[in-house]
């Protein structure tokens, strides 16, 4: 059985590969507006960062999120810079995950503004297909541009 954590890990395995590709582009291409669900390419990938750094906040009891308009994200350093700081933050959740913690409730807004009880397997699970979402509209957009994504496939497949 896969456990959540390893689903994590191959996220951030693969985000660094779209990294990667995202800092041979042009700056203009990064901001461009394309009419996608966080408008550019650049806004999409720092989603991805926002919604894990938000979720660890809930996770963690803590209030360390910041958001950051996605304009003040100059260059792929000043992105580089935020990717680091949320994994070492996750990196530093991951360790003390444990199987009982999994099953720990939170009580959480959804996005259809009603009050839902979730474990926090089903947040970290939600974290994984969150970032797989916008992966696949970001690898979209890069065929749109008539640049070939990264491979994805788990495990190499």
């Amino acid at each position: 059985m896969v456990e959540i954590v390893e689903l994590l890990q191959y996220n951030r395995d693969i985000r660094h590969k779209f990294f990667e590709i995202l800092t041979q582009l042009p700056w203009e291409e990064l901001i461009k507006n394309r009419e996608a669900s966080f408008n550019s390419l650049r806004n999409i990938f720092i989603h991805t960062l926002n919604a894990t750094n938000h979720w660890l906040d809930i996770l963690q009891n803590e209030e360390l999120y910041v958001r950051t308009q996605y304009d003040e994200y100059k260059n792929m350093d000043d992105i580089r810079r935020y990717m680091d700081k949320v994994e070492e933050r996750y990196k530093l959740y991951s360790d003390n995950l444990t199987k009982e913690s999994l099953r720990r409730e939170y009580a959480v807004v959804n996005s259809a503004k009603e009050n839902v009880n979730v474990t926090e397997e089903d947040i970290l699970i939600h974290l994984f297909e969150e970032e797989v979402h916008h992966r696949g509209e970001l690898m979209a957009l890069l065929w749109q541009m008539g640049i070939e994504p990264p491979s994805v496939g788990w495990k190499k497949l």
